[in-house]
């Protein structure tokens, strides 16, 4: 592993404790899968990019889209911890004049490659991102982050068929598949599974994982940069709320602010100190 496993560790752990704490200061936002998503977003920005906190705009630079754009704080976390803007800038979150607004804004914040948050856009555009790179023969990659119930989405599956068409092995996606959304269950709501056999069927590399184990989210990303020929697609199994226990596998914190007692036994919970 190029990044140590412990530093990795330790990474996640404060991009989670940052979570909560935005979440906490906006009085509103999206912990559940922020928390969820955490460890795929430290490994894609500390471990794998070519990005640069100085250089934020370099052609050349790897892109990443996070298609489920309600998980800001998450990417938010991420692009402070590596230095894109101030670690201070995460409490404004959502405030009146910020550059963090509640979905990712890239004409805002550097370091955001896509403006996200209608659900499948983002998909979308990081495949439009990747054929521009492999039509103009670059040598960067995309990543994309969705979420499980943004693959209810038709416009998903529309990226999905033109990813396959055009060949697009710069692309590689994750499905962050913790097995909820806003108004429960993915299977009560409109079932999403078998994700695998599906983007399988529509022309994909797919592997399965454990979202949140280091060594399966890096052998999965060195799995999919020698693929040839096609997109590849891994599929994260995670826990809506990771590491908060009054959080974990429940759907009700999809779109809810801890108060401040909550907030204070989250972050403790985290391994930080409010």
């Amino acid at each position: 592993m190029t990044a140590g496993k412990n530093f990795l560790k330790e990474k996640a752990e404060q991009i989670r404790i940052d979570i909560i704490r935005e979440i906490h200061a906006a009085g509103s936002g999206h912990p559940g899968g922020s928390l969820s998503a955490a460890d795929i977003i430290t490994y894609l920005y500390f471990a794998e990019m070519n990005v640069d906190p100085k250089n934020p705009d370099d052609p050349d630079r790897d892109r990443f889209v996070l298609s489920k754009g309600h998980a800001a704080p998450a990417l938010y976390a991420a692009l402070a911890e590596k230095g894109f803007f101030p670690k201070e800038t995460l409490l404004t979150l959502r405030k009146l004049g910020s550059i963090l607004q509640g979905h990712p804004d890239k004409k805002k914040v550097p370091g955001i490659d896509m403006s996200t948050g209608s659900l499948g856009q983002g998909i979308s555009a990081a495949v439009g991102m990747a054929l521009a790179a492999k039509t103009d023969g670059k040598k960067n990659r995309v990543y994309a982050v969705l979420g499980d119930g943004e693959l209810q989405e038709g416009i998903v599956w529309e990226a999905a068929m033109a990813a396959a068409h055009y060949k697009l092995d710069n692309l590689t996606a994750f499905v962050d598949w913790n097995g909820l959304q806003i108004d429960g269950k993915n299977e009560d709501v409109m079932t999403v599974a078998p994700v695998g056999e599906k983007f399988l069927a529509f022309g994909w590399d797919v592997q399965l994982i454990d979202g949140h184990d280091f060594d399966q989210i890096e052998q999965a990303v060195e799995n999919a940069k020698r693929i040839t020929g096609k997109p590849q697609m891994i599929v994260a199994r995670t826990v809506k709320g990771k590491g908060v226990t009054f959080m974990e596998n429940e759907a009700g914190w999809h779109g809810k602010a801890p108060s401040d007692e909550q907030a204070e036994q989250a972050v403790k919970e985290l391994g930080g100190d409010r």
